[in-house]
């Protein structure tokens, strides 16, 4: 049998540190090594599989639509894309019109280039904790120096400000500030939510100073946080939406949604080879066709709230606080997380951190109540440890 640990090992990047696990098959929330343990996944891939892993519909959409036609760039019209640009432009009153490429952090670099683009203007501010890719452009709006400080010196013009903090943030915004982005919820930085008055204020501020507010759903669209968009909570609306992780149920894409204030653009400024190519296309329609039979929001909304109300019942001297929206959640511990996240994965759960000390469930949505449970009582079990 292949030896896949020592294969990767021998040859990978090393820009990633690896779990000595061999992932090999997936369904629903489950997954299996190649020793045939199985596991509950509440990583999701990093958010990605929203549906779960290998969704029959989404599956089947790949299969039939790679026997038809893969690739082709959006320099031809294609059926699938159509269909879908259609269906994007649909989901948010005024976000209209839809450029795709291939990734989150694709969608924050043509986001900032159409900001600039179009306003003229030159500043972004961005917030402390935000985290939107690791390419130079959205690598400069991240904030965590790790991330940074290898790079530098990275795009000029962007300022970072406290998030839910208006008073520093206004002091930031003047006439040349271009755009602001910021995530709805920052998943990478803690698993903080937006406080809704601050919103509302970062909105009508930007409206005023003729800024276009991008905001970074990645991590939190399609139906993660109980709603589409997570910024549909609020009843407010972006004027560029950066899209990617779920929308394709597993094949790389991302998107970015944006509506008529957006101005001066034309072919040739910006692109990409493999963006809205037909089969991931054809992913992301059987998603939206998903989504919407299956009721997977309305899931997300209801099993989150039973979740978060599960764990808040667990005694434990570690835990500082839980937070999070749907199926976005948090788990802050008094200590450092990575010896709980370890102890996870031995008794068969997978889970991320959110900075030091932030356990982060991102579970797919589609994952059942007696997954939950179980998560539940290995969560209890492990946090009433005594681990170093």
């Amino acid at each position: 049998m292949m030896d896949i640990l020592s294969i990767e090992s021998s040859h990978t990047s090393g820009f990633y540190n690896k779990q000595p696990i061999a992932f090999i098959q997936g369904s629903g929330a489950l997954l299996w090594d190649n020793k045939g343990d199985q596991y509950i996944d509440c990583a999701a891939g990093h958010g990605v599989a929203n549906l779960g892993h290998s969704h029959p519909k989404i599956v089947e959409a790949i299969h039939r639509q790679s026997e038809t036609l893969i690739t082709l760039p959006e320099t031809f019209y294609n059926d699938q894309r159509a269909q879908l640009l259609e269906r994007l432009s649909s989901l948010v009153v005024g976000l209209d019109r839809v450029f795709f490429c291939n990734s989150g952090t694709e969608s924050i670099e043509a986001a900032l280039k159409i900001a600039r683009l179009s306003t003229t203007r030159t500043d972004i501010i961005a917030m402390m904790r935000g985290f939107h890719g690791r390419t130079f452009g959205s690598l400069s709006t991240t904030w965590n120096k790790n991330y940074r400080q290898p790079f530098e010196p990275l795009v000029p013009g962007v300022k970072h400000v406290p998030y839910n903090n208006y008073e520093e943030f206004r002091e930031e915004l003047n006439s040349n500030t271009a755009a602001v982005i910021l995530e709805t919820i920052q998943g990478e930085g803690g698993v903080h939510l937006i406080d809704r008055d601050y919103f509302l204020a970062v909105r009508q501020a930007c409206t005023e100073n003729g800024t276009l507010l991008i905001i970074d759903e990645i991590q939190t669209g399609f139906g993660r946080t109980g709603k589409l968009f997570a910024f549909q909570h609020f009843g407010i609306s972006p004027d560029i939406l950066c899209l990617a992780k779920s929308i394709a149920g597993g094949l790389p894409m991302g998107a970015v949604l944006f509506n008529s204030k957006v101005q001066n653009i034309s072919p040739g400024l910006h692109g990409s080879t493999f963006g809205g190519n037909p089969l991931v296309c054809s992913a992301a329609n059987a998603v939206l066709d998903i989504l919407e039979t299956e009721k997977i929001p309305q899931q997300a909304a209801e099993k989150g709230e039973f979740l978060i109300s599960e764990i808040r019942k667990i005694h434990s001297p570690v835990i500082r606080e839980v937070r999070g929206l749907g199926l976005m959640i948090g788990i802050e511990l008094k200590q450092k997380v990575q010896p709980y996240l370890n102890r996870l994965i031995q008794k068969k759960v997978l889970a991320l951190p959110a900075g030091l000390t932030v356990i982060r469930l991102l579970p797919p949505l589609v994952i059942t109540y007696d997954q939950i449970k179980m998560v539940v009582a290995i969560l209890d079990e492990i946090l009433s440890e005594e681990l170093k």
